[in-house]
Protein backbone atom coordinates (compact mmCIF):
# COMPACT_ATOMS: atom_id res chain seq x y z
CA UNK A 1 0.00 0.00 0.00
CA UNK A 2 2.86 2.33 0.87
CA UNK A 3 4.70 1.71 -2.65
CA UNK A 4 1.71 2.28 -4.27
CA UNK A 5 1.22 5.60 -2.57
CA UNK A 6 4.94 6.57 -3.10
CA UNK A 7 4.35 5.55 -7.06
CA UNK A 8 1.18 7.92 -7.14
CA UNK A 9 3.39 10.69 -5.08
CA UNK A 10 6.35 10.06 -7.93
CA UNK A 11 3.77 9.94 -10.84
CA UNK A 12 2.41 13.34 -10.11
CA UNK A 13 5.24 14.76 -9.17
CA UNK A 14 7.34 13.99 -12.59
CA UNK A 15 3.99 14.45 -14.50
CA UNK A 16 3.58 18.21 -13.02
CA UNK A 17 7.46 18.75 -13.21
CA UNK A 18 7.08 18.00 -17.33
CA UNK A 19 3.99 19.33 -18.43
CA UNK A 20 4.48 22.72 -16.77
CA UNK A 21 7.86 23.88 -16.59
CA UNK A 22 9.02 25.74 -20.13
CA UNK A 23 9.29 23.80 -23.41
CA UNK A 24 8.26 24.30 -26.99
CA UNK A 25 4.77 23.68 -26.98
CA UNK A 26 4.21 25.60 -23.66
CA UNK A 27 6.27 28.66 -25.33
CA UNK A 28 3.96 28.95 -28.00
CA UNK A 29 0.31 28.72 -26.52
CA UNK A 30 1.96 32.27 -24.27
CA UNK A 31 3.57 33.81 -27.31
CA UNK A 32 -0.24 32.70 -29.31
CA UNK A 33 -2.06 34.04 -26.37
CA UNK A 34 -0.74 38.23 -26.80
CA UNK A 35 0.11 37.76 -30.41
CA UNK A 36 -3.88 36.26 -31.50
CA UNK A 37 -5.56 36.04 -28.56
CA UNK A 38 -7.16 33.33 -25.58
CA UNK A 39 -10.00 32.06 -28.44
CA UNK A 40 -6.72 31.33 -30.88
CA UNK A 41 -4.32 29.90 -28.23
CA UNK A 42 -7.18 27.56 -26.64
CA UNK A 43 -7.52 26.18 -30.61
CA UNK A 44 -3.96 25.15 -30.15
CA UNK A 45 -3.97 23.94 -26.81
CA UNK A 46 -7.36 21.34 -27.84
CA UNK A 47 -4.95 20.20 -30.86
CA UNK A 48 -2.10 19.54 -28.12
CA UNK A 49 -4.71 17.87 -26.03
CA UNK A 50 -5.87 15.47 -28.53
CA UNK A 51 -2.16 14.55 -29.48
CA UNK A 52 -1.28 13.99 -25.94
CA UNK A 53 -4.27 11.87 -25.20
CA UNK A 54 -3.66 9.88 -28.52
CA UNK A 55 0.62 9.18 -27.48
CA UNK A 56 -0.79 8.33 -24.25
CA UNK A 57 -3.26 5.49 -25.68
CA UNK A 58 -0.65 3.91 -28.08
CA UNK A 59 1.65 3.92 -25.47
CA UNK A 60 -0.62 1.62 -23.52
CA UNK A 61 -1.62 -0.87 -26.19
CA UNK A 62 1.94 -1.23 -27.04
CA UNK A 63 3.99 -0.64 -24.49
CA UNK A 64 6.84 -3.42 -25.01
CA UNK A 65 6.56 -2.84 -28.52
CA UNK A 66 7.74 0.82 -28.10
CA UNK A 67 9.96 0.53 -25.69
CA UNK A 68 12.28 -1.27 -28.80
CA UNK A 69 11.48 1.01 -31.34
CA UNK A 70 11.10 4.27 -29.52
CA UNK A 71 15.38 5.16 -29.65
CA UNK A 72 14.59 5.09 -33.71
CA UNK A 73 11.30 6.83 -34.49
CA UNK A 74 13.04 9.45 -32.18
CA UNK A 75 15.84 10.35 -34.33
CA UNK A 76 13.11 10.84 -37.34
CA UNK A 77 11.34 13.31 -34.32
CA UNK A 78 14.26 14.86 -33.71
CA UNK A 79 15.00 16.22 -37.00
CA UNK A 80 11.89 16.89 -37.95
CA UNK A 81 10.90 18.76 -35.13
CA UNK A 82 14.18 20.56 -34.96
CA UNK A 83 13.29 22.34 -37.97
CA UNK A 84 9.45 22.88 -37.17
CA UNK A 85 10.27 24.07 -34.10
CA UNK A 86 13.00 26.34 -35.60
CA UNK A 87 9.93 27.65 -38.04
CA UNK A 88 7.75 28.28 -35.24
CA UNK A 89 10.52 30.74 -33.60
CA UNK A 90 10.86 32.26 -37.15
CA UNK A 91 6.79 33.06 -37.00
CA UNK A 92 6.81 34.44 -33.57
CA UNK A 93 9.56 37.10 -34.04
CA UNK A 94 7.85 38.21 -37.50
CA UNK A 95 4.28 38.19 -35.64
CA UNK A 96 5.82 41.61 -34.22
CA UNK A 97 5.57 42.80 -37.93
CA UNK A 98 1.89 42.25 -37.67
CA UNK A 99 1.60 39.68 -40.74
CA UNK A 100 -1.46 37.90 -39.65
CA UNK A 101 -0.87 35.06 -41.63
CA UNK A 102 1.63 33.80 -39.11
CA UNK A 103 -1.96 32.75 -36.85
CA UNK A 104 -1.69 29.69 -38.99
CA UNK A 105 0.42 27.91 -36.51
CA UNK A 106 -1.90 28.83 -33.54
CA UNK A 107 -4.43 26.32 -34.83
CA UNK A 108 -5.84 23.19 -33.80
CA UNK A 109 -3.70 21.26 -36.03
CA UNK A 110 -0.72 22.95 -35.17
CA UNK A 111 -1.59 22.36 -31.90
CA UNK A 112 -2.03 18.35 -32.22
CA UNK A 113 1.20 18.54 -34.63
CA UNK A 114 3.54 19.83 -32.37
CA UNK A 115 3.09 16.93 -29.83
CA UNK A 116 3.39 14.67 -32.22
CA UNK A 117 6.91 16.09 -33.42
CA UNK A 118 7.90 16.89 -29.86
CA UNK A 119 10.96 14.50 -28.80
CA UNK A 120 9.88 15.57 -24.83
CA UNK A 121 6.56 14.90 -25.11
CA UNK A 122 6.88 11.66 -27.26
CA UNK A 123 9.23 10.09 -24.87
CA UNK A 124 7.26 11.14 -21.46
CA UNK A 125 3.97 9.18 -22.83
CA UNK A 126 5.96 6.20 -24.08
CA UNK A 127 6.93 5.90 -20.79
CA UNK A 128 4.96 7.24 -17.84
CA UNK A 129 2.12 4.47 -17.88
CA UNK A 130 4.49 1.59 -18.38
CA UNK A 131 6.91 2.93 -16.00
CA UNK A 132 4.65 4.22 -13.13
CA UNK A 133 1.21 2.67 -13.44
CA UNK A 134 1.69 -0.76 -15.38
CA UNK A 135 4.10 -2.51 -13.18
CA UNK A 136 0.56 -2.26 -10.48
CA UNK A 137 -2.19 -2.23 -12.37
CA UNK A 138 -2.48 -3.38 -16.40
CA UNK A 139 -6.91 -3.33 -15.76
CA UNK A 140 -8.15 -1.66 -18.65
CA UNK A 141 -10.15 0.83 -15.88
CA UNK A 142 -6.75 1.14 -14.11
CA UNK A 143 -4.74 2.13 -17.51
CA UNK A 144 -7.98 4.33 -18.50
CA UNK A 145 -8.08 6.54 -15.25
CA UNK A 146 -4.70 6.53 -15.24
CA UNK A 147 -4.20 8.61 -19.51
CA UNK A 148 -7.39 10.85 -18.17
CA UNK A 149 -5.54 11.84 -14.74
CA UNK A 150 -2.12 12.23 -16.88
CA UNK A 151 -3.61 14.43 -19.86
CA UNK A 152 -5.85 16.28 -17.06
CA UNK A 153 -2.67 17.62 -15.59
CA UNK A 154 -0.94 18.19 -19.03
CA UNK A 155 -4.22 20.17 -19.24
CA UNK A 156 -3.96 22.16 -16.50
CA UNK A 157 -0.19 22.91 -17.24
CA UNK A 158 -1.37 24.56 -20.84
CA UNK A 159 -4.39 26.52 -19.37
CA UNK A 160 -1.39 27.84 -17.29
CA UNK A 161 0.22 29.24 -19.81
CA UNK A 162 -2.94 30.89 -21.13
CA UNK A 163 -4.04 32.14 -18.23
CA UNK A 164 -0.48 33.77 -17.72
CA UNK A 165 -0.36 35.07 -21.06
CA UNK A 166 -4.00 36.97 -20.66
CA UNK A 167 -3.21 38.04 -17.47
CA UNK A 168 0.10 39.86 -18.51
CA UNK A 169 -1.36 40.34 -21.99
CA UNK A 170 -1.31 44.38 -21.47
CA UNK A 171 2.69 44.17 -20.54
CA UNK A 172 3.48 41.85 -23.80
CA UNK A 173 1.73 43.10 -25.73
CA UNK A 174 3.68 46.73 -24.99
CA UNK A 175 6.91 45.30 -25.76
CA UNK A 176 5.72 42.70 -28.49
CA UNK A 177 9.13 43.25 -30.08
CA UNK A 178 11.23 42.28 -27.39
CA UNK A 179 9.31 39.51 -25.89
CA UNK A 180 8.70 37.89 -29.51
CA UNK A 181 12.29 38.07 -30.16
CA UNK A 182 12.72 36.56 -26.39
CA UNK A 183 10.24 33.95 -26.70
CA UNK A 184 11.96 32.96 -30.71
CA UNK A 185 15.09 32.75 -28.78
CA UNK A 186 13.80 30.43 -26.14
CA UNK A 187 12.28 28.47 -29.11
CA UNK A 188 15.15 28.14 -31.18
CA UNK A 189 17.28 27.07 -27.54
CA UNK A 190 14.52 24.31 -27.03
CA UNK A 191 14.89 23.23 -30.93
CA UNK A 192 18.92 22.43 -30.16
CA UNK A 193 18.29 20.95 -26.95
CA UNK A 194 16.31 18.42 -28.61
CA UNK A 195 18.53 18.05 -31.98
CA UNK A 196 20.87 15.88 -30.30
CA UNK A 197 23.67 18.38 -31.54
CA UNK A 198 24.58 19.16 -27.35
CA UNK A 199 25.06 15.48 -27.17
CA UNK A 200 27.72 15.00 -30.15
CA UNK A 201 29.43 17.41 -28.46
CA UNK A 202 29.64 15.82 -25.20
CA UNK A 203 30.12 12.52 -26.35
Amino acid sequence: MALAALNITSLLVYCVIVTFTPGPTNIVILSGVYNFGIKKAMEYVYGATMAFVLLLSVSVILSSLLMAVIPKILLGMQAIGTIYMLYLAYLIYRTGEANSSHGQAFTFMGGFFMQLINPKVIIFTMTVIPSFVMPYDTSLVGLTMAVAAVTIIAFLAMMTWVLFGAVLKEFLQKYQKTVNLIMGIFLVYSAIMISGIVDLFKG
